[in-house]
């Protein structure tokens, strides 16, 4: 019983990172909050498959991507839903002066390849090392490393950014666009 409440509070504890990353894959607010319900659902039955020891974190966002690529081929095999198209185009939202450099960043990530975008999402905003998301994506080191790499420079070619100037010195912004923060 003990256990299961240690565990529970780890499962909550995870859920802002777990919603961060299932929304730069899913690009949908309400597919997001769908695939980390079944990640924890699926941890919470799998519990006891869990090594405790290990990486939790790193345990729960691997159920959350491949709960997302097997979401995605499956809705590859479905009809689209016109409304849920429809509803997003009709749906007007304030604008914001901030708000214009974060949906620039958003469109950019976008443009990249999915196995970048995935990378860049989990090394700099969801601040695992690159041997957990090696772990998570199912590949070397290296090629996490060659992914976040050229990841940045497209971000950077794709925004105009030539420095810090641009894109401003906080610690979030530093580390996805990989310079240091003194």
């Amino acid at each position: 019983m003990a256990a299961s409440l240690g565990f529970k509070g780890d499962l909550l504890a995870a859920i802002p990172g777990l919603r961060a990353f299932a929304m730069s894959l899913s690009q949908n607010a309400d597919r997001a909050d769908d695939l980390v319900q079944e990640t924890l659902v699926k941890a919470w039955d799998k519990q006891s498959s869990f090594q405790p020891g290990t990486n939790l974190k790193a345990w729960l966002f691997t159920i959350l991507r491949n709960e997302f690529y097997s979401q995605m081929r499956k809705r590859g095999r479905e009809v689209q839903d016109s409304d849920g198209l429809l509803t997003a185009r009709l749906a007007v939202h304030p604008s914001q002066p901030g708000r214009l450099d974060l949906d620039d960043f958003r469109k950019a990530l976008e443009q990249l390849p999915e196995d970048q975008r995935e990378a860049i999402i989990l090394i700099g905003a969801s601040g695992f090392s690159y041997e957990e998301a090696a772990e998570i994506c199912g590949c070397a080191v290296g090629t996490i490393k060659s992914r976040v790499s050229r990841a940045r420079n497209r971000l950077q070619e794709i925004l105009d950014i030539s420095g810090e100037a641009d894109y401003g010195p906080d610690a979030i912004a530093a580390q996805v666009m990989g310079s240091t923060v003194s």
